[in-house]
């Protein structure tokens, strides 16, 4: 593939690892050959690094599929997974799986990144339904600006959310922005 080709969200090979691309911009310059300047993250150590191609340049595109697996539980600094195929369970470190833990919830289905056979990353669904346990209450009339508020979700997780929402209520969160979509109709 050409370097001006890639997109956020590809999967490449750098130095013998696959990667994803987290952010892609093309810089044109005057009499002189594009430039890519990427941000990729490295699916074998979880390290993002910042690399600049040059256009023209042949990039290898990394043999990546992507399976549903089923989150079960944590154990602390462990992350256990189940492929919904084969059954067989997979453990994520804590630290590999970064900001996505603050969102997982017991029994949800997740998409695991296949290489070389061995799961090697998690992306969440779109969005997720959770239950806010704790926000402090909206105040009547208090809306001439659709003010937001924090509350906080059963996993933990910290999304600002409009005055109307109260304890008990189900949310649909974005995944990605970690923003209020709406009230889930439970």
């Amino acid at each position: 593939m050409d370097a001006n080709k890639v997109r956020v969200g590809h999967n490449i090979m750098i130095d013998g690892s696959p990667c994803i691309v987290l952010k892609a911009n093309l810089r044109q310059q005057p009499r002189l050959a594009c430039k890519m300047i990427t941000k990729l993250k490295n699916l074998l150590t979880g390290a993002i690094v910042e690399k600049i191609f040059t256009g023209g340049d042949n990039i290898e595109e990394a043999d990546i599929h992507s399976r549903k697996m089923k989150y079960l539980y944590n154990t602390g600094s462990e992350y256990i997974f189940m492929d919904n195929e084969s059954f067989e369970q997979y453990e994520f470190p804590a630290s590999k799986l970064a900001d996505l833990t603050d969102l997982l919830i017991d029994d949800t289905d997740v998409y695991a990144m296949y290489y070389n056979g061995t799961p090697v990353n998690i992306t969440l669904p779109p969005t997720v339904t959770v239950k806010v346990t704790e926000t402090e209450p909206g105040v009547k009339g208090d809306t001439a600006t659709g003010g937001l508020k924090s509350a906080k979700v059963e996993t933990g997780a910290v999304v600002q959310v409009p005055l109307f929402i109260e304890e008990g209520d189900y949310i649909v969160v974005n995944t990605e922005t970690k923003e209020y979509r709406e009230r889930a109709k439970k």
